[in-house]
């Protein structure tokens, strides 16, 4: 038996968040050069909450604070990895700033976990151009300043001001004329897909032109990409089943918003696609059709790509497009909505 299929997959996208009144407050003092904190009915907590976490009233009152203070307690970090604060060996400790009542988590670069403690004293270390963004600034233990400049390329995007803000100790000051209003934070995740022995098959028959499903041995459904035991009965689905390359649209998405990555423009359908002789139906683009045409029940075919290019991948299957054919009767697919 071939072994199963494994693959490296990266999900890569950019998180975009609009910060509020309070949050703004605080990644302007980070611009700045100092942390805002805010007066609770508990004490200052950093960084501010947007409610009191005990009276649940909006927090109004900001207080500045410096960029100094006590190592609650810490976890060292002996083998960094991609997307963490430093690429060598450090400490993520929580950190009470002075004046503060409530810790931060932060990294502090201490160079070795012998010079950490709980209890010892640390200071802040801010990068030489700063847009407003936690990872603009980090904590060494006190007195240990060495001097060097960071410049950091962060991607941050400045929305329009949404609220009056106001910081520093009293809400008489008057609010930034630029404030950080919204960051954009990118998420990535790397890991091995490991395919099911059924999946492997499947992918194996895509790179030869073929669909394979597998049905149940109990209630008989066919499921495509097939699935190594039925949803319904629990059992195996031992039986392999080749399926035609046509089928109906229960369901679709008209994808009209453009997004970092997209490799089609808008507007284009992404349809769920119940081939024939299936009992479940899969996910994929519609073509060669305007999108306001498409319909449930619309008969399609899969359009494959050059056979040179086939692999063990459902990209062999370019996308699917309308056969011409009379649309399916709803209650031919109502099931598998």
């Amino acid at each position: 038996m071939e072994a199963p299929l494994q693959a490296p997959l990266s999900v890569k996208f950019d998180y975009t968040r609009s910060l509020g009144p309070v949050l703004s407050a605080f990644f302007t003092g980070i611009r700045e050069g100092y942390f805002v904190g805010a007066r609770t009915s508990a004490g200052v907590m950093v960084p501010p909450p947007e409610f009191d976490p005990t009276t649940l009233e909006p927090i109004t009152e900001f207080v500045e604070l410096p960029g100094s203070g006590v190592v609650e307690s810490w976890s060292w970090v002996s083998e960094p990895v991609a997307g963490q604060p430093f690429s060598h060996p450090f400490a993520f400790a929580l950190i009470t700033l002075d004046g503060a009542d409530t810790p931060l988590l932060h990294a502090v670069d201490a160079g070795s976990p012998d010079l950490m403690h709980t209890g010892m004293r640390v200071e802040t270390r801010w990068a030489s151009e700063r847009v407003g963004d936690i990872r603009e600034v980090w904590f060494e233990p006190a007195g240990s300043f060495t001097g060097y400049p960071v410049k950091l390329a962060l991607p941050l995007r400045n929305f329009a001001w949404e609220a009056q803000v106001f910081h520093g100790k009293s809400t008489t000051d008057p609010a930034p004329t630029d404030p950080v209003t919204g960051l954009i934070t990118p998420v990535h995740l790397d890991y091995t897909y490991a395919a099911s022995p059924e999946e492997s098959k499947f992918f194996r028959g895509l790179k030869q032109g073929r669909i394979i499903g597998q049905r149940c041995p109990s209630c008989h459904n066919v499921y495509v990409p097939p699935r190594g035991a039925c949803p319904e009965c629990g059992v195996p689905t031992t039986d392999e089943v080749e399926l035609p390359d046509h089928g109906t649209i229960t369901t679709f998405c008209i994808v009209n918003v453009p997004f970092t990555g997209q490799r089609i423009t808008p507007p284009y359908v992404s349809a769920y696609v119940l081939l024939d002789g299936a009992d479940i139906p899969f996910l994929h683009l519609v073509l060669d059709i305007d999108p306001a045409e498409i319909r449930m029940g619309m008969r399609v075919k899969a359009v494959w790509r050059p056979k040179e290019e086939w692999g063990t991948s459902m990209e062999n299957i370019s996308h699917f497009a309308p056969t011409g054919e009379p649309d399916a009767d709803f209650e031919s697919y109502r099931s598998h909505l």
